[in-house]
């Protein structure tokens, strides 16, 4: 957890690393980590020379007056700090990947819970809790202490249903993969883009969920009614550098224009390069949250 670009990249530095208990995730991404650590891309001119794709569908469909012209303003800003912008890009097949159940990738997330989460639970030394059956029967043993009737538990239950990864499961995983090939990926290598950019975090709850691409959303202001708003940069795999590039010097640059917006002002970053578990960025609202884990090989 953080609550600047700074911070973000101090816990990237301490957290990524080859572990030989995660071997076949952690193998893959170990090749990316660049000498001298993420500390030496906190760059003030970090915009400068980049190329940023906008892509507005449908992530500014559903957003109002205020909030489309607060990210046209971050727009303006980040051209003028020496960006190059290709407006209004659109991801091929969008409608589905935004779709959980079309893409198979609520399926996929509730067979790779359940057998993560049980495979870590044995491992513990002390613990009276050994599977996700057993949190289930905790939590309905215990209603008042966990909140049952306010949070319920029926994602952990459609969890347990499940029985781990087989050949529905893999098409769902092969299905997912073409979908980032033949969309984000595609796109960003067709237009030599150094990133794209969505309001808020709504492209790394998404587009990079399910290729396990990297991103990082700053948060800049609030809004009338409360709520936080930023922008997201997302890149391929390997691209940290570079969006950690952009984020400071976004951030540092809406320090200086800060009096300009109403409202308290508070500069947030979430750092993301998701996989299936795409819940974690709603709960980014008030502090940084990172996560550089790549979606494991299948």
């Amino acid at each position: 957890m953080a609550r600047t670009v700074v911070d973000a990249v101090h816990l990237l530095n301490a957290i990524v690393g080859f572990d030989p208990r995660d071997s076949e995730a952690t193998s893959e991404t170990a090749q990316f980590i660049p000498d001298g650590g993420y500390k030496q891309f906190l760059n003030e001119d970090g915009i400068i020379g980049k190329r940023l794709g906008v892509v507005r569908h449908p992530f500014l469909d559903t957003l109002n007056r205020s909030t489309v012209s607060t990210f046209e303003n971050h727009l303006e800003l980040l051209r003028a700090r020496g960006a190059s912008m290709i407006d209004d890009l659109n991801i091929p097949n969008i409608d589905i990947i935004s779709d959980s159940i079309r893409s198979g990738e609520l399926m996929l997330l509730q067979s790779e819970f359940k057998s993560s989460v049980n495979e870590y639970l044995k491992e513990l030394a002390i613990s009276f809790v050994r599977s996700l059956a057993d949190i289930i029967d905790f939590n309905q043993n215990n209603p008042e202490l966990e909140k049952l009737e306010e949070y319920g538990q029926q994602t952990l239950i459609e969890s347990e249903r499940t029985n781990g990864i087989g050949e529905k499961e893999r098409k769902a995983a092969e299905y997912l993969e073409k979908l980032s090939w033949d969309g984000f990926e595609k796109k960003m290598k067709d237009y030599k883009l150094d990133a794209l950019m969505t309001p808020d975090i709504s492209l790394a709850m998404t587009v990079l969920a399910i290729g396990g691409y990297p991103g990082i959303s700053v948060r800049a202001k609030y809004q009338s009614d409360g709520m936080l708003f930023g922008i997201c940069f997302g890149g391929l795999k390997g691209l940290e550098p570079k969006l950690i590039e952009m984020a400071y010097a976004f951030e540092q640059a809406m320090r200086l224009r800060k009096l300009t917006f109403s409202g308290v002002f508070l500069p947030i970053a979430a750092l993301l390069s998701t996989t299936k578990i795409t819940s974690v960025a709603k709960n980014a609202a008030k502090d940084v949250i990172f996560c550089d884990v790549y979606k494991k090989c299948r």
